[in-house]
């Protein structure tokens, strides 16, 4: 059975926050903090002097003694609405998921990184794990900025590539008017593409050989041509759909949150622009439950 490696380190910074957070605001000086939790000055020093020149800590210079600072105080915020938001868009994801006979989740961009921060799936099917993270750089991430202002648009494209992949800008900047038209993102992919894709976060974070990343970046370099606009469906036809996706808004209106049903079959115009309209509905009624905005788009007047 293997064991879990541990930092000793890093099990010091840790003791040294949990000291702080479970004294209910209470300040600390050197000698006292390092004498509670069994370090040498110089460790704890250390320790103190990283933790307040990154915010987390602050220092009195009257009487040198160490408080919670206020990056601390930004992470709880982020934290707590993270989870807040989790729970409410579950809530009212549940309907859909049952009805549809799927799965779904709740993801956000967290340190620039894309996150899972809810899942859920009917009995049968294997939900996506809570706090997995994927690269948010093309040519993943593009729901994340379709939603959001044009210049984070552009600077998600101006990332590298995980892979060296192809793009086509003119495409990407096409969907990004038709998806913020629509409310909602179609993703398209055949069963080989999805396993493809489901490959990209390994792939990426290993070393391949050169020839193998040249490969890999040729065949997924159709991004564009993986997404559907609602306005190019013809609603008797049908169309292979890996997921759809929905945004959730923040306070000031900006892109916060994604909300995607997974689908995995074909589906005919008619039926993708249903589940859409009613993926977008769950959405905003996340934002509206969560004291977001809804900007403005063709159908609904911006929010007040």
């Amino acid at each position: 059975m293997a064991t879990e490696r541990r930092s000793p380190p890093t099990a010091r910074v840790v003791a040294v926050l949990d000291r702080f957070t479970s004294a209910g605001g209470r300040r600390f000086g050197l000698s006292e903090l390092a004498r509670d939790l069994g370090l040498s000055k110089p460790t704890c020093l250390g320790i103190l002097t990283e933790l307040t020149a990154a915010g987390y800590l602050v220092r009195d210079p009257r009487t040198l003694s160490y408080g919670l600072g206020p990056a601390l105080i930004a992470a709880g915020r982020v934290a707590q609405r993270g989870f807040a938001a989790a729970d409410t868009a579950r809530r009212l994801l549940e309907p859909l998921v049952e009805r549809y006979r799927t799965a779904a989740t709740v993801s956000a961009v967290v340190d620039d990184e894309i996150m899972v921060l809810e899942a859920l799936a009917v009995p049968g099917l294997t939900p996506a794990r809570v706090g997995e993270r994927y690269p948010f750089a093309p040519p993943s991430g593009l729901m994340y900025v379709l939603w959001g202002r044009d210049e984070e648009f552009e600077r998600w494209l101006a990332k590298e590539p995980t892979l060296p992949v192809t793009l086509d800008r003119e495409r990407l900047r096409a969907i990004v008017t038709g998806c913020r038209a629509a409310g909602y993102l179609v993703e398209s992919l055949t069963p080989a593409g999805m396993r493809l894709y489901s490959l990209l976060n390994d792939a990426a974070a290993r070393d391949l050989p050169p020839q193998a990343r040249a490969l890999m970046g040729e065949l997924l370099s159709g991004l564009g041509e993986r997404v559907y606009l609602d306005a190019e469906l013809n609603p008797e036809v049908s169309h292979p759909v890996h997921l759809i996706a929905a945004p959730a808004y923040d306070a000031e209106g900006a892109q916060e949150f994604v909300l995607a049903l997974q689908v995995g079959a074909s589906l005919t115009g008619a039926e993708i622009a249903r589940r859409g309209a009613a993926l977008a509905e769950a959405a905003d009624a996340v934002t509206t439950a969560l004291g977001g905005r809804l900007p403005a788009r063709p159908g609904r007047p911006p929010e007040e």
